[in-house]
């Protein structure tokens, strides 16, 4: 049971350290001594997971975790288990935008580029 508490934590540290994409299909799969291995569904993951390498590990030693290497590992498995979409992080437009989207309208000739931006006024309540 101290196990998967263990683990669990450390995931939670590295998904809050990755972008919620990659955060979604990448799990925690192991802790031995000062290594981390992470398990994801595709070579494309593994790739961006590499990247991002140094930032889990200051996120991690930030929290006081020893650990001096990450091990990334692909499993096809974990596919399947990650076919629920991550949630959307969506930022709603400021009024400066909006503004700036309303005049931008005001100065075009009608067509599909002011009918987008009428649209996307409408959408935000202008």
């Amino acid at each position: 049971m101290a196990t998967a508490q263990t683990l669990l934590q450390a995931e939670h540290i590295v998904r809050k350290a990755l972008p919620p994409v990659l955060a979604h299909s990448c799990r925690v799969a192991n802790i031995d001594r000062q290594c981390l291995t992470l398990a994801v569904p595709a070579a494309a993951h593994a790739t961006r997971l590499r990247q991002l390498t140094p930032t889990l590990l200051r996120a991690l030693t930030s929290r006081g975790w020893n650990l001096n290497q990450i091990d990334i590992r692909v499993q096809a498995g974990l596919m399947s288990q990650a076919s629920k979409r991550p949630p959307r992080e969506v930022q709603p437009l400021g009024r400066e935008a909006l503004n700036s989207f309303q005049e931008l309208q005001r100065q075009l000739t009608p067509g599909p580029l002011a009918d987008a931006i009428g649209r996307l006024l409408v959408h935000h309540g202008r």
